[in-house]
């Protein structure tokens, strides 16, 4: 029997804390004007918009020590921004201001590696955000609440016949289609990328190992665009170097390569425009369809392309270093996790 479309989880547009660079109001006839942040650190252009990469973002308390950020970055409706570490806290909830305000997950240490935000009814029928998310070191798919009540687990899809044990997935990355179908990439495992019903029950697979068309080289990444008449499904391939285009059925529509060294990441930002986590030092956007704008923060150093060992005091603001993730908000700034053992997560200010 179908359940009804209210019933599935959705998937949630990033929405950030309405702010701007600068507004005018009319005050007994007279205009004010409130003055744009002032610019402290490097800005980056690519294309028409130029970005300031914030110094010192986010603040984190005294002591607090991040670690290795090997995960994924999302915006909450509300302005917070989550990521993921290997340590205890496994999920940092980061305020509309910079502030860290929020860590959950001592259970989930070592191994959460993709992250998701799906908006679904709750069972008084209220809309709320909720969390997909995989674990590589667990072999499983986890959802939980933005403060960290896990709902559900689901462990490896024995039921697909491609495996003969747990420890050979390691998913990588998850997402959920408009009908709460969720998509799980097993991207250090087998490279398959797995279908599970809304309640975590196996349906299907696609995929496998190989160059061709439709078959990955560490399927790293996962996204599920539902901008155009029929859904389509973005993977970051990122050892063949390319991403690769599906129907939510699993057929393959097109190739996109050419732009990329290692992609990590895809997703869609709310003017169009896709950002692509190149762990090879580099952040790349691109048009909605896939043709290049051009790239952000380009690692000039080989050596310090995608090693996880660079200490802080090598990192040079306006550089990354291994970006394993990025995303945008809804003003179009963007956020970007770099794949360092000490942790390094990284604000751009949309300036125009």
């Amino acid at each position: 029997m179908t359940a009804p479309a209210a019933s599935f989880p959705l998937r949630a547009s990033t929405f950030a804390t309405f702010t701007v660079a600068s507004f005018a109001v009319l005050v007994a006839g007279c205009r004010a004007t409130v003055p744009a942040p002032a610019v402290t650190g490097p800005v980056l252009e690519v294309g028409d918009a130029r970005y300031e990469w914030i110094e010192d973002w986010p603040v984190y308390p005294d002591g607090f020590e991040l670690g290795n950020t090997h995960g994924g970055i999302v915006v909450a409706s509300d302005g917070r921004i989550l990521f993921n570490t290997d340590r205890e806290h496994a999920v940092v909830v980061v305020g509309p201001n910079g502030d860290v305000v929020d860590e959950w997950g001592s259970e989930l240490a070592g191994g959460l590696h993709g992250m998701v935000l799906a908006s679904e009814p709750d069972d008084a029928g209220a809309w709320r955000e909720v969390l997909y998310l995989v674990h590589t070191g667990r072999s499983e798919l986890i959802k939980a609440t933005l403060d960290g009540e896990i709902l559900w687990r689901r462990g490896w899809p024995e039921e697909s016949g491609l495996y003969e044990n747990a420890n050979q997935f390691n998913p990588t990355a998850i997402d959920v289609a408009p009908d709460g179908t969720i998509y799980v990439a097993d991207g250090y495992g087998f490279q398959w990328v797995h279908l599970f019903a809304p309640d975590g029950r196996y349906l299907e697979s696609f995929g496998g190992p190989g160059t061709d068309d439709g078959q990955f080289r560490t399927c790293h990444g996962l996204a599920i665009d539902a901008s155009g008449e029929e859904p389509e499904l973005w993977v970051a391939d990122r050892e063949n170097g390319r991403l690769q285009v599906f129907g939510l059925g699993g057929q393959h529509l097109r190739t996109v390569r050419d732009h990329f060294r290692r992609p990590c990441s895809v997703v869609r930002g709310p003017d169009g425009q896709r950002v692509v986590a190149d762990l090879a030092g580099r952040v790349t956007l691109l048009h909605e369809n896939g043709s290049l704008i051009g790239h952000l923060g380009d690692q000039p150093d080989e050596a310090k392309r995608a090693n996880n060992g660079v200490p802080p005091e090598e990192w040079i603001d306006g550089e990354f270093v291994a970006p394993h993730f990025a995303t945008f908000d809804e003003d179009g700034n963007i956020y970007v996790l770099d794949w360092v053992s000490a942790g390094r997560v990284t604000k751009l200010r949309r300036m125009r």
